[in-house]
């Protein structure tokens, strides 16, 4: 890699290519994230499309079908290859596209990279089985693999210059991403309770009578699901309304691209919330005409200036 006369990073034809390829993998499996990423300009898009890869990665290994063990020691040569791209041991003629591709972003833009390790300690959670009690319990876990992918995004981002409580973006980020999480957590539901995996804490589950799982169509006898899923939404929203303060530190790019991959998984919590039984149905969505309307509000800034409207109200 060289850099240009303005001191940008030069993209050679190899690093292109794998560019591309971690394009290709964002939009074939991660469509919520593309329809996002889309908005941005180049240099930013194939940085996040870069990020996805690796986190695609990382998520595919803890969500396969090898052995424990296995799937542990595969994560740690995922570590140890990250610490050759943090390093800068990654040569552009590399044959890993995903490791050629985060190292030219890495060395574009200030990307915490010890988020992807955060990553992984979230996935090894998984790979453990491990199961949680309460919601502070909960939030270890979403940070780790949700609020991460938040910080390294907003290196990818940058803030605008001279925006008032700039230092606050990074926790504003984590936030949204506990957000998304949370939101997942409820959409998969039925998925999970089927792979052997619980999620909401514990004692979320046993206040609401729902301690004997979700294994079926239906909500357990004499539970109170909707009263479960009510409580998680309203928590869910709270994150939301603090996370979405990052949208005017954006530039109006990055806002939209936030705004319109934060937008879609606000509907889809809109729509558990109207109709709690859906999850355990099927996987709730969005059609992609709502999709598209989402992008195109994210576009035009009116996310960004509501929330700034309603930061003003507060501080006044």
């Amino acid at each position: 890699m060289s850099r240009t006369v303005d001191g940008s990073v030069h993209a050679s034809a190899q690093v292109l290519a794998a560019y591309r390829y971690c394009e290709a993998v964002t939009g074939q499996q991660a469509r919520n994230f593309a329809y996002g990423i889309r908005l941005l300009p180049t240099e930013k898009r194939q940085a996040m499309s870069a990020l996805y890869a690796f986190s695609r990665r990382v998520d595919d290994i803890g969500d396969g079908s090898l052995p424990a063990d296995a799937k542990r020691a595969r994560l740690e040569d995922t570590r140890a290859l990250l610490g050759r791209i943090r390093e800068g041991g990654i040569d552009p003629d590399d044959t890993d596209p995903v490791a050629v591709a985060l190292a030219h972003a890495a060395r574009r833009f200030p990307i915490p990279l010890g988020g992807l390790d955060e990553l992984i300690d979230g996935v090894l959670m998984d790979v453990r089985g491990q199961t949680y009690e309460t919601w502070d319990d909960l939030r270890v876990y979403c940070r780790c693999v949700a609020g991460a992918i938040g910080r390294l995004s907003l290196g990818v981002f940058g803030t605008m210059p001279g925006v008032r409580d700039a230092e606050q973006a990074p926790e504003y980020a984590d936030t949204l991403g506990l957000a998304l999480q949370l939101t997942n957590i409820l959409r998969d539901l039925r998925e999970d309770a089927e792979g052997g995996r619980s999620y909401l804490p514990a004692e979320d589950l046993a206040k609401f009578g729902c301690s004997a799982g979700f294994h079926s169509a239906e909500p357990p006898v004499g539970s109170d699901f909707t009263g479960l899923v009510t409580f998680e939404v309203q928590r869910a929203r709270a994150l939301f309304a603090s996370g979405f303060r990052l949208l005017p530190m954006l530039d109006r790019r990055s806002g939209a691209c936030v705004a319109a991959m934060a937008g879609i998984y606000r509907r889809l919590l809109d729509r558990i919330s109207r109709d709690p039984e859906a999850v355990l149905r099927g996987r709730v969505s969005l059609p992609g005409r709502e999709k598209a309307y989402v992008a195109v509000r994210g576009l035009s800034g009116l996310d960004a200036r509501h929330i700034s409207r309603q930061t003003v109200r507060r501080r006044a």
